[in-house]
């Protein structure tokens, strides 16, 4: 898609955003008020509004955007991280409000707002609403949104709504989409629908047929699914983190995938957890960089996946006290099982993975005794760390009396 556009008050600008092609039609053509765009992971759903938000910010004037997600640290990571390097990537010039996360392209303002207090929208109208992971909102986050989306306006007031269809009960099916059919409008998506995919990935997400057929419908064919024989449930969402325990961190490495850094508090033998890293294409040589500003004390230990030592060795010799992880899956699962688990609400992706981490399961609906091997990196940080760390404290004294 070609835009040409003034961009504040600049000369005329070429610009090329490449929408994807069935995301660009639908998004250009969609009269409707309500708008679901769900389907399997990588299928450019999210990439590909951000991309038309940013369409509509240069071609229209004196609108109002509100981008939201349910909590705001979420919000941050992802669409409004995407957004900004969208703009950059692009070469859009913008001002910005970076206090209150407030864009501003042309005569258009774009507001990044989480829904874990309601309140910070009561009082706000707009034109264009896009509600990210909406499988994370409420039904009254829902309808807030809908009442918030009434600015006056040359064009249409719409809402959009992204996700992956991981529950056939939740809301969004059972009252949205099944009784407002031909009133909103869907588009359903898979990595199929994305040539920007690497191969890497797109046979990660073949490969789930042979692991669970849930997760393959869910996340590769994009089609409704309901999560069951979920793995853990000895967790809760907490928003402090106590001053005082024994301090250790899981270590997942990754390059395509996730490099995951958890650090954990063991206090009044409850486990308490925050995300300090969970990026993608991080070298060594990167992950020790980071890993210098994040862990400033070297010594408290820390437990990567042993399959790496050649890794390991290169951290090490940083002044890191690294120490390889015990891998055994079933008997680390049982030790994280032993504790109750405090995940900090900032963790993003520890709290997505954990929600959706869960058993095999055939076609059949058998459960077999192995977890789904997808988006379990901060899974595997925190089994590394917990069995390894903890596990001598949870082997019982034996006494022999004479």
């Amino acid at each position: 898609m070609k835009i040409q556009s003034l961009i504040q008050s600049n000369l005329l600008t070429d610009i090329q955003i490449p929408i994807i092609g069935k995301f660009g039609r639908f998004l250009s053509q969609t009269q409707k008020r309500i708008n679901l765009l769900y389907g399997g992971a990588g299928s450019g759903k999210s990439y590909s509004l951000a991309q038309w938000f940013i369409v509509k910010c240069i071609t229209e004037q004196n609108k109002s955007f509100l981008i939201t997600r349910k909590t705001l640290p979420s919000l941050k990571l992802t669409a409004y991280k995407l957004f900004k390097e969208l703009l950059s990537e692009y070469q859009i010039k913008y001002e910005e409000n970076k206090t209150d996360l407030v864009i501003w392209i042309n005569s258009n303002e774009v507001y990044f707002k989480s829904l874990d207090d309601p309140e910070k929208i009561k009082s706000a109208d707009f034109n264009y609403v896009w509600g990210e992971e909406a499988t994370e909102l409420t039904f009254d986050d829902y309808k807030q949104l809908n009442l918030r989306a009434r600015r006056k306006t040359d064009t249409l007031n719409q809402l959009f709504f992204t996700f992956n269809p991981i529950d056939s009960f939740h809301w969004l099916k059972t009252i949205v989409i099944d009784k407002l059919v031909g009133i909103i409008g869907i588009l359903a998506s898979n990595y199929k629908d994305n040539p920007y995919l690497s191969q890497d990935y797109i046979d990660e997400l073949i490969a789930l047929k042979n692991q669970d057929e849930t997760y393959y419908q869910i996340y590769t064919k994009g089609e409704w699914g309901i999560l069951k024989n979920l793995i853990y449930s000895n967790w809760g969402v907490v928003d402090y983190w106590p001053e005082n325990g024994d301090s250790f961190y899981g270590l997942d490495f990754g390059f395509n995938n996730p490099s995951a850094l958890i650090e954990l508090l063991l206090y009044d033998n409850e486990i308490y957890i925050r995300e300090l890293l969970y990026e993608t294409h991080l070298t060594n040589t990167d992950l020790i960089g980071k890993m210098k500003v994040l862990l400033p004390k070297k010594s408290n230990p820390i437990y990567p996946d042993s399959a790496e030592p050649d890794r390991i060795e290169e951290i090490k010799r940083e002044g890191f006290n690294v120490k390889p992880a015990e891998k055994d899956v079933h008997d680390g699962i049982d030790h994280v099982k032993r504790y109750k688990l405090h995940i900090h609400r900032d963790a993003i992706n520890v709290i997505k993975e954990i929600q959706s981490y869960k058993w095999k399961e055939d076609k059949d609906g058998n459960i077999i005794d192995d977890p789904v091997k997808f988006n379990d990196h901060a899974m595997d940080a925190i089994r590394y760390a917990i069995f390894t760390h903890l596990k001598t404290q949870l082997t019982p004294t034996i006494w022999r009396l004479k």
